[in-house]
């Protein structure tokens, strides 16, 4: 299902003295997070002034945060983008969870996805239904397809692959 807001980021602390955020990013990307002029808190947009990537954080400077308390405020608070902003991003990882997941094979359902996992090689895909799933997210080795607006991803289910042994 397409999000209106997907979060991109948690805010962990404060940076400096002058109101700088640092921005721990959900897809390990701290570049992503930073490429945007407009962020949203709470739905209400917030302006970047300043941004930059050091020691795998997102630093950022937001429009009307000016010192180190204004930003210490902001502590465990998500920092989201309006999905129209990233058009170039096919999906993100809010937007499967839900998703119907089928067996490329034989059409059937298998259950709904209901977590992604990061790991250092790639994401696994947790799939919850008579059986639980553990699907590596490969494109063409286990994902055949994605469609989030059918709210439909079809995997090829190998030996092994489900958690419980079946």
């Amino acid at each position: 299902m397409r999000l209106r807001y997907v979060s991109v980021g948690k805010i962990v602390n404060t940076h400096g003295i002058r109101g700088e955020i640092r921005v721990l990013p959900h897809d390990g990307d701290p570049a992503f997070a930073a490429r945007f002029h407009t962020l949203y808190l709470d739905g209400q947009p917030v302006a970047v002034e300043a941004a930059r990537v050091h020691k795998g954080f997102a630093l950022l400077k937001l429009a009307g945060v000016n010192d180190m308390d204004a930003a210490a405020a902001l502590k465990g608070r998500e920092l989201s983008v309006d999905r129209a902003d990233a058009p170039d991003i096919p999906f993100f990882d809010a937007e499967l969870i839900g998703m119907e997941v089928y067996d490329a094979a034989t059409g059937g359902l298998l259950g709904t996805l209901a977590k992604v996992e990061r790991y250092p090689a790639h994401k696994v895909y947790t799939v919850k239904g008579a059986h639980t799933y553990l699907v590596p997210a490969v494109p063409e080795a286990f994902v055949v397809s994605t469609d989030v607006d059918a709210n439909r991803m079809e995997i090829r289910v190998w030996e092994g692959l489900a958690q419980d042994g079946n």
